[in-house]
């Protein structure tokens, strides 16, 4: 359910989102709800993650691999050079 919400902003702020808004054939009151969805979306993960914030870019490149601490990644790569280079 949407509902109406009214806000006091910088003239020039408001010209230059609807430009924005306009190029991108969106319209500024949805990049607004965009945004805020973002914010409190990113303010409840920050609770559970203990403030660290963690850009959408380095989470959509997770793997899901968990490299074990004590690994010696000189051994493991030299060990793959060997084997690939027989």
């Amino acid at each position: 359910m949407d509902t109406k919400l009214t806000l006091k902003l910088n003239k020039g702020i408001v010209e230059k989102a609807k430009e924005y808004a306009s190029e991108n054939n969106r319209s500024l009151s949805r990049i607004i709800e965009s945004y805020l969805s973002l914010l409190v979306i990113n303010a409840t993960e920050s609770e559970y993650e203990n403030d660290v914030q963690i850009s959408p870019f380095v989470k959509s490149m997770s793997s899901g691999i968990n490299i074990p601490a004590d690994l010696d990644y000189k051994t493991e790569y030299s060990d793959y050079l060997l084997e690939k280079y027989k």
